[in-house]
Parts: C-alpha cells; sequence; structure tokens
C-alpha cells in the first residue's frame, strides 16, 4: 500500500511510540494520558443518542470510543476504521469478540468506507498535511458517510512540531456551513481543543 509523506510521518510516529510504550497504551495513539481521551470522548458522546444506530469511528486507533459509547449506549452498532497495522491489530485484538462491532483497516481519506447514521473522528484529524485544504476536504469527505450527523474534534492551539496542526474555530464552522445548516460548535471543556456537530 502506497502512503503519501504526511501518513508516512504518522505512521512513524506512531511506532515511536509503540515502541516506548508498548502497544496497549494510550500514549501508542498520541494522548498524554487517558483522561485527556476520555474528556474528547465525552464530548462525542452527547452529540446524539446513538441507541440502536450506526457509527463509523474514523482513525479508531485501538478502538477505545468503541468500549466508552457502549457504556452509554449499549445498542450501537460499531465500524472502526484504522490505517495503521499495529493499531488496527490491537483494535481487533480487544474488540473481536463483541457483538455489532467490526473494524476496517484503510484510510478514510481514500479507501471505501461503509455509510453510518453517525461518523465520528477523535484524535485523527489533528496531524499536519503539505495540503492546506487537506481538513476541508476531510472533512466533507466525513460528512457524506453519515446519514445523520458528523461529530468530530481538532486541536486550536499547540506548540508547533511539525506533526500536529491546529484550527481556527471560526473557519472550521464557516466551512461546516457550507455543508449543513445545523452546525454546533462546543469548545466548553478544554483550553486546547473544540468539538463540531454537524447536523443533517
Amino acid at each position: 500500500m502506497s502512503i503519501s509523506p504526511d501518513s508516512a510521518a504518522v505512521f512513524g510516529y506512531h511506532r515511536y511510540m509503540i515502541a516506548l510504550h508498548g502497544n496497549r497504551s494510550p500514549a501508542a495513539l498520541g494522548w498524554r494520558d487517558t483522561e485527556s481521551q476520555i474528556i474528547r470522548f465525552d464530548a462525542l458522546a452527547h452529540m446524539a443518542d446513538l441507541n440502536s444506530h450506526s457509527l463509523l469511528d474514523a482513525g479508531c486507533g485501538h478502538g477505545d470510543l468503541r468500549s466508552y459509547l457502549h457504556e452509554l449506549y449499549p445498542d450501537i452498532v460499531y465500524y472502526g476504521m484504522e490505517q495503521i497495522p499495529e493499531l488496527y491489530d490491537e483494535a481487533t485484538r480487544r474488540f473481536q469478540d463483541w457483538e455489532a462491532t467490526a473494524f476496517i483497516r484503510g484510510d478514510f481519506m481514500t479507501d471505501e468506507m461503509p455509510v453510518a447514521d453517525y461518523v465520528m473522528a477523535s484524535g485523527s484529524l489533528n496531524y499536519y498535511n503539505a495540503d492546506p485544504d487537506f481538513i476541508f476536504k476531510a472533512i466533507t469527505r466525513l460528512y457524506e458517510h453519515c446519514r445523520r450527523g458528523l461529530g468530530f474534534n481538532l486541536l486550536s492551539h499547540i506548540i508547533p512540531n511539525g506533526l500536529l496542526a491546529a484550527y481556527d474555530p471560526d473557519v472550521i464552522m464557516d466551512h461546516c456551513r457550507q455543508l449543513c445548516q445545523h452546525v454546533v460548535l462546543k469548545n466548553d471543556y478544554s483550553n486546547e481543543d473544540f468539538t463540531v456537530f454537524m447536523y443533517r
């Protein structure tokens, strides 16, 4: 599978973090700790009543969002998509026996993926890309794959490191409003992060 230089940098980063921390730690995914991951999950989880709906988790990592949402919405149908083999393997290991759960290995920007009632992206849109329009293309593509709504989080502040990207919420909201009329910004849970909900 051929990958872009930007994707290669992301692969390299996660493989480095796996070598340092092991493949079962949130640090392998780039999170500072479990709490920083959970606070973002909590913001996304209140997008809607997800029970009896399907969800596509774009860039799912270890599939941690699956177990978090199960506590709130036990009847959810979950699809996780992940392009990094080591993360995909760990996700399938953890959840291989769970009902209504499936994982797809691939890049959500280029590979085929299912249409779901809801699509979410937690942390997977935070990486730098040489294409200045990447974030707008990504939001548009993910929105095209939801029947009811898209929820995603982005960084608003970073220490520049060549790997991550931060965005102005107003610019992101302007783009989202071009795609749909009902857009909600949630920015009351973190000083460095914001969440956007787009509803059909």
